[in-house]
C-alpha cells in the first residue's frame, strides 16, 4: 500500500513539475516573440504535455490519433487554423475596422482573423490565461498532426501511402461526397488515424459545420500536409506574437474600459450611489429568474418553474427568450454589450422597477426611496481576467478628486466547474480557494451553505476548491492528489482565487469597498476529471445543468432581497 501511494505521489509530482515548466516555458516564449512548436523551441512544451497526459487530451502519448480531444480543442480555435503555417497572437489593433471578417470559435469567444492562406491572427484581450489556453491547444493539435505524418510519409523524400493519396483526392474535390464516396475516405482515414471504421465515422458528423461537412477530412488532411511540409521542405509553423500585444499585456487595458463603461451607465441612470451587488454567472439565468414568471405567467401557471427553464433553454425557444428579455428590459433591466474587447456582456437590474410580486422565492422587501438595490450581472470571466476585471469594477468612479466610491453590498460567484466526488449537476459549496502551484490560499465566510441546496435531489458538497492554471491541463494523477490530500478539495476551476484576491484586497487593503462586503460561492459540476469518460471532452451539460443552475441562481437573489 505505501509503494502504491508513493508511485501516485511521484506521478502526481512529476505532473505538477510539467505544469511548471509549461508556464514557465510559454512566458519565456512570450518575452522572446516566436517560436516554432514543433521546432527546439518547442521541445519544452510538448515533452511537458507529453508527461502530463492531461484527460481532456486523451491518447496524446499515444501513436493512434486523439479524437475526442480533437474535436474539443478544434471547438476552441479558429475555423481553418489547421491550414496556417503562421499564427499570430495580437492585442485588439484595429482588425474589426478592416475589410477582415472576424472568425469566432464555437466554444470561445474570440476573434480572429484570416489574414490570407497562411496566417491566422487570435485576437488576445482576456489575459496570460488565453494565451495559456490557445498555446496548449496548439501543441495539442501539432503534436497530433505529426502522428498523421509518421503514418503516411514513406520516406525522406515525402512520398506517401496510398491511404492519403485517396483522403487528398476527396478533401481536394469540389463536388460534395455521395455516402459511397464519404464512407470509401473515412476508410482510408480510419488507417491514417489508427482508428476503427466506426470511430471515424461516428466523429465525423461531430465535426461537420453546415458550410463544411467534410471538415474532419480536412482537418485531417491539413494537420498531416503541414506536418509533412515541416520534415520534407523544412517549412516549420511559427507562433508569433505581436509587440502590441507584449506591450499591452499586465496592464488592465480592457478590464479598465470595461469597468468605467459599466460605472458611466450606472451615473448616468442615477443608480451610481445605490446599494450594489455583483452577480458572476451567465446572461440568462438571473434574467429569466427573475422576469420569467410575469412574461411566461400563462406558461407558468401549468408548469414548475424549472420546466420552464428548461423550455428556456432549449435552442428553438427563441421566440419565449425573446419575450422574457422584452419583459425585463420594460422593467429595470439595462443590458451593457461589451465593447472594450473582455468579452464579457453585462447586465443591470434596478428593483426599484422590478415588480417581484410573482416570484416565489422572495418576498417584497420595503427600502428607502434611494437606497432601493441595483444588481450587476456580468458574464463569465477566463481565468486570470477575473482579477482585472473584478479588480477594475471595484474601484471608486471618477476624476481623483472627485471620487464617487460604490456601496458594494456582496459579491455573488456562479459557475461550472469539475469536480472530484459526484457527477455532472451536482453543486459544490467553497469555504477557500487555493491557487495551483502555490502555497496560497484564500479562505473566507461563504454566505452560500450546503443545507441551503438539500433536498432538490441534487448531491452537494462543501470544502476547498482549486483555482488551476488551466483546466486543460489536469491529469488523474494530481487530481487524485488533491483529492485525497488534507486541504479537502472538492473541485477545479480557474477563476475563484483570482476573484477572491481582487475582492479581499478591496475591502481589506485598499479600502474601496466595504470590509463587510458579503461573498457567495456555488459551482455546479461541469464533468468529474477522475471518472473515466466523463472529461469536459466527452460533451456539454446538456439540460443537467438546468436544475444547479436555477437552484443557485433563485438562492443568491432570495439572500440579496433579504439583505
Amino acid at each position: 500500500m505505501s509503494l502504491i501511494k508513493q508511485e501516485n505521489r511521484t506521478r502526481a509530482q512529476e505532473s505538477s513539475a510539467a505544469i511548471e515548466r509549461m508556464y514557465i516555458t510559454m512566458r519565456h516564449l512570450f518575452n522572446r516573440g516566436f517560436y516554432k512548436p514543433m521546432g527546439v523551441s518547442g521541445d519544452t512544451l510538448r515533452e511537458a504535455l507529453l508527461i502530463l497526459r492531461p484527460e481532456i487530451y486523451g491518447t496524446i502519448a499515444e501513436e493512434k490519433v486523439e479524437l475526442n480531444g480533437l474535436l474539443y480543442v478544434i471547438d476552441r480555435l479558429p475555423e481553418g487554423i489547421e491550414e496556417c503555417r503562421f499564427i499570430n497572437l495580437t492585442s485588439d489593433e484595429g482588425y474589426k475596422n478592416s475589410h477582415f471578417k472576424p472568425i469566432v470559435p464555437p466554444k470561445r469567444r474570440r476573434n480572429c482573423y484570416r489574414i490570407d492562406d497562411e496566417q491566422m491572427n487570435i485576437e488576445i484581450t482576456r489575459g496570460r490565461s488565453e494565451i495559456y489556453d490557445i498555446l496548449t491547444h496548439l501543441t495539442f493539435l501539432f503534436v497530433e498532426s505529426h502522428k498523421i505524418m509518421k503514418r503516411v510519409i514513406i520516406n525522406e523524400e515525402g512520398q506517401t501511402t496510398r491511404d492519403w493519396k485517396k483522403l487528398e483526392k476527396a478533401v481536394l474535390s469540389e463536388e460534395p461526397l455521395s455516402q459511397k464516396e464519404r464512407e470509401i475516405a473515412l476508410t482510408h482515414t480510419a488507417n491514417i488515424l489508427g482508428r476503427t471504421f466506426h470511430e471515424v465515422t461516428v466523429i465525423y458528423s461531430k465535426f461537420s459545420a453546415p458550410t463544411n461537412e467534410k471538415r474532419f477530412l480536412s482537418l485531417v488532411y491539413w494537420l498531416g500536409k503541414r506536418a509533412i511540409e515541416e520534415i520534407s521542405e523544412n517549412d516549420k509553423r511559427i507562433v508569433t506574437f505581436s509587440p502590441v500585444l507584449r506591450e499591452r499585456l499586465g496592464h488592465h487595458i480592457h478590464g479598465e474600459v470595461w469597468a468605467d463603461t459599466i460605472k458611466k451607465e450606472l451615473d448616468t441612470r442615477g443608480l451610481l450611489n445605490r446599494p450594489i451587488h455583483i452577480i458572476s454567472a451567465n446572461m440568462h439565468s438571473v434574467m429569466n429568474t427573475l422576469f420569467a414568471p410575469v412574461a411566461l405567467a400563462k406558461e407558468m401557471a401549468k408548469k414548475e418553474n424549472l420546466e420552464i427553464y428548461e423550455i428556456l433553454s432549449d435552442a428553438g425557444s427563441g421566440k419565449l427568450r425573446a419575450r422574457v428579455e422584452k419583459t425585463a428590459l420594460q422593467n429595470g433591466m439595462i443590458s451593457v454589450p461589451d465593447q472594450s474587447g473582455t468579452n464579457i456582456d453585462v447586465q443591470l437590474f434596478d428593483t426599484a422597477k422590478l415588480d417581484i410580486d410573482q416570484n416565489n422565492f422572495c418576498s417584497k422587501s420595503s427600502y428607502p426611496q434611494g437606497k432601493e438595490p441595483v444588481i450587476i450581472v456580468m458574464d463569465y470571466a477566463f481565468g486570470e481576467q477575473a482579477y482585472e476585471t473584478m479588480e477594475e469594477l471595484l474601484k471608486p468612479y471618477g476624476e481623483p478628486e472627485n471620487l464617487t466610491y460604490l456601496d458594494v453590498k456582496s459579491v455573488s460567484i456562479m459557475g461550472k466547474a469539475g469536480i472530484l466526488e459526484g457527477g455532472k449537476g451536482d453543486i459544490m459549496i467553497p469555504s477557500a480557494h487555493l491557487f495551483e502551484g502555490t502555497a496560497d490560499n484564500y479562505p473566507f465566510d461563504n454566505q452560500l451553505k450546503k443545507e441551503h441546496f438539500e433536498g432538490h435531489g441534487i448531491s452537494v458538497c462543501e470544502g476547498a476548491m482549486i483555482s488551476v492554471l488551466g483546466t486543460s491541463l489536469q491529469n488523474r494523477d494530481i487530481l487524485r492528489f488533491f483529492y485525497e490530500s488534507t486541504w479537502n478539495v472538492i473541485g477545479l476551476e480557474m477563476e475563484g482565487a483570482h476573484y477572491q484576491k481582487a475582492i479581499q484586497a478591496a475591502a481589506k487593503l485598499r479600502r474601496s469597498i466595504s470590509d463587510t462586503v458579503k461573498v457567495r460561492y456555488a459551482y455546479y459540476a461541469s464533468d468529474n476529471p477522475l471518472e473515466t469518460g466523463s472529461t469536459l471532452a466527452s460533451g456539454g451539460l446538456g439540460t443537467t445543468g438546468v436544475k444547479p443552475t436555477y437552484l443557485i441562481t433563485e438562492q443568491i437573489l432570495e439572500q440579496i432581497f433579504k439583505d
